[in-house]
């Protein structure tokens, strides 16, 4: 197995990325957060990952939080937040 996670948009973030997943290298010590760092240093539209309006994080289909450490072979989900009406 490869030292990657695979990392799914869905939403308006899959439209504004326009990509519904890619897969990027880890490490021991990476968290959801270095992973966002990451995506959003690529610039526009890239950046607005790292922006004032805030992601909802999921790994392994379960609800995690930027600190969350994430090892080879996880997925992780990024999604705006879901708002009522």
């Amino acid at each position: 197995m490869s030292n990657t996670v695979t990392i799914k948009f869905f939403a308006r973030l899959r439209e504004t990325l326009d990509t519904d997943s890619l897969d990027l290298p880890v490490d021991s010590e990476t968290t959801v957060a270095d992973l966002i760092r990451t995506l959003a240093s690529r610039g526009a539209p890239w950046d607005t990952l790292d922006g004032d309006r805030s992601v909802m994080i999921a790994v392994n289909q379960t609800m995690a939080r930027p600190s969350q450490p994430v090892s080879a072979g996880d997925e992780v989900a990024l999604f705006p937040p879901v708002t009522g009406g």
